[in-house]
C-alpha cells in the first residue's frame, strides 16, 4: 500500500502555494531529512490528519511499521522532514521485502509543496532501497486522480504496471500501480545522504 498528498488529496491549494504568489523557501528555511524515530510519532499522526483525513494512520500504525526500522534485520525506512524551527514539513516510508521495496507512504504539507521536498523524500526513500535493502526494484501505488504525483514518480523511472480498482476508500478511487525496476538511477542527486541524520 502506498499513498501520496497532492493536490488530488486537497480540497484547496494553500494560499503560500499558489503559483502567483509562491517564493522558494531560502537555505535557512529548507527542511532537514531525519530517520523518524518514536518521538516524531506524535506530530506526523497530526501530519496525518491533515494530509490525509479519509483514512490517516493511527500511532499504533507508525509504531509497528518503526519496530520494524532499525537493526540487522531491518525491513522498514521511514523518513521525516523537519524546519530549522522543528516543525514537520514532511515524511515518507518504504517496506523491503526479497528485494523488493515498496513505497508505503509519502505526504507533504500543503505549505511545502512545490519546493523539491517531495522529490527530496522520494530520492531518500529510493537510496535507502538500493543501499540498505539491495531493492533491484520498487513498487508504489497512486491515485490515478492524482496528475502531480504520476508525474514525480515518472521522472523518478516508475511506469504504470497495473490498476487497483477501488483501492482507495472511502472515495472509491483507482490505484495505478507504478515500478521502478533501476531505482539506483534517478533524474539529479539531491545531497540526501548529507541532509538525512539519524537523530
Amino acid at each position: 500500500m502506498s499513498r501520496e498528498s497532492g493536490p488530488a488529496s486537497a480540497a484547496a491549494p494553500a494560499a503560500d502555494t499558489d503559483p502567483r504568489t509562491y517564493r522558494r523557501p531560502g537555505p535557512a528555511e529548507v527542511p532537514r531529512l531525519a530517520e523518524m524515530r518514536w518521538w516524531h510519532i506524535e506530530p506526523v499522526v497530526r501530519l496525518e490528519g491533515a494530509v490525509f483525513p479519509d483514512d490517516a494512520w493511527s500511532a499504533g500504525m507508525f509504531w509497528s511499521e518503526l519496530a520494524h526500522a532499525r537493526g540487522p534485520r531491518a525491513t522498514r525506512r521511514y523518513l521525516v522532514a523537519h524546519t530549522t524551527e522543528g516543525e514537520l514539513a514532511g515524511y515518507g516510508g518504504l517496506v523491503a521485502t526479497d528485494r523488493t521495496g515498496d513505497i508505503q507512504t509519502l505526504g507533504v504539507l500543503p505549505a511545502h509543496r512545490r519546493t523539491g521536498l517531495g522529490a527530496r523524500l522520494l530520492d531518500a526513500l529510493l537510496c535507502a532501497a538500493t543501499r540498505d535493502f539491495d531493492c533491484h526494484e520498487v513498487l508504489l501505488e497512486v491515485r490515478v486522480d492524482n496528475a502531480a504525483a504520476r508525474r514525480l514518480y515518472e521522472r523518478f523511472g516508475f511506469v504504470p504496471i497495473g490498476v487497483r480498482r477501488g483501492y482507495y476508500q472511502p472515495g472509491n478511487i483507482d490505484a495505478l500501480v507504478m515500478r521502478n525496476e533501476r531505482p539506483d538511477t534517478r533524474p539529479q542527486r539531491h545531497q540526501t545522504d548529507q541532509r538525512t541524520t539519524t537523530d
